[in-house]
């Protein structure tokens, strides 16, 4: 019987970074989610929406020697640049693959950052407890003495060394990831998280400018009823990030949310916008203040932050009217 990697668990947004009594927390890494496993020599590896991964990153295929095989992991890709998570060096990885991809695997390496075990040397552990698949993922790390790209994802219970992570936003730590001690592996959003960070995510519906080379994003999230609804707009893109996105943006298909809209030029103003309808399928990561409209809409312009091709539209928050 073939084995194969689970649909990865999730983490649900909580406002408060509080450690519950029977939880542990972990740093939660500005990176790319990935599951792996080993089979025979030959490597798995898997964003969380099942992309294929491993021909983009040449140095972890060359490292799966130091594991056991029949062994799978879930973790984090990340690569450092001065001194700090470089989520932008990790993207710039993703699209290359043969030559290219091993120019910047040596210009830029990865490390993944191992914070789960789902199988041991053919042992399947999801349904063993957090604290069971903890220990043993850090005697895999001691018995076979991993080294780089390898990395073991802290684990604390200790409330202070939370406290301690929540301060590294400096270095790329987005905040923690809490985990139930007793909870089993399963594709639910069984965990909890917290982000330090002023940013929030959103759905690209609509842009100005050149679809190819959008000028400004229209932003969206979608309601209860899982309709799309408006929520605010971006400052103006960089050519160069223009560019980058119109890659990732399809001409709107029929049924658009958003067709026959007008939008405002600005909040107050009665100028409307030339814009033009995209699929609603891209995820973006944008910079707010507090300021909201009595519906709930972004009152200033949203600051340009990163694209999330790695996220769904359901690990977007969704919108609330009056929020």
């Amino acid at each position: 019987m073939t084995w194969t990697l689970p649909k990865p668990m999730l983490a649900a947004p909580v406002p408060d970074p509080a450690l519950p009594r029977g939880w542990a927390a972990e740093p939660k890494w500005d990176g790319w989610r990935a599951g792996l496993s080993v089979d025979a020599g030959r490597l798995v590896l898997r964003s969380r929406k099942g992309t294929d991964l491993a021909p983009a990153f040449p140095d972890i295929r060359a490292a799966i020697f130091q594991l056991p095989d029949r062994t799978a992991l879930d973790g984090e890709l990340v690569v450092w640049d001065a001194g700090r998570l470089a989520f932008e060096r990790l993207q710039g990885r993703m699209q290359r693959r043969g030559a290219g991809a091993v120019q910047l695997a040596e210009q830029w390496p990865a490390h993944f950052v191992a914070f789960d075990l789902l199988r041991l040397a053919g042992t399947d552990t999801t349904r063993w407890p957090y604290r069971r698949r903890r220990a043993a993922l850090e005697e895999l790390f001691t018995k076979h003495q991993l080294t780089a790209p390898w990395a073991l994802c802290p684990s604390t219970t200790d409330p202070d060394t939370i406290r301690e992570w929540l301060t590294w936003g400096a270095t790329g730590i987005e905040g923690i990831v809490l985990k139930r001690l007793d909870s089993t592996y399963q594709a639910v959003r069984g965990w909890r998280k917290y982000k330090v960070r002023e940013t929030e995510e959103a759905i690209v519906g609509a842009v100005t400018g050149s679809p190819a080379a959008p000028r400004t994003l229209l932003l969206g999230r979608q309601d209860a009823e899982g309709r799309l609804q408006y929520v605010g707009r971006s400052t103006t893109l960089p050519q160069a990030v223009g560019r980058t996105v119109g890659e990732m943006l399809a001409p709107a298909a029929g049924g658009h949310p958003w067709t026959g809209w007008t939008f405002s030029a600005g909040w107050g103003t009665r100028e409307t916008l030339r814009v033009a309808l995209v699929r609603p399928e891209l995820v973006v990561e944008v910079g707010v203040d507090v300021a909201r409209d009595s519906v709930g809409r972004w009152r200033h312009p949203a600051r340009w932050h990163r694209s999330r091709p790695d996220l769904t539209l359901a690990d977007v928050p969704r919108f609330t009217s009056g929020c």
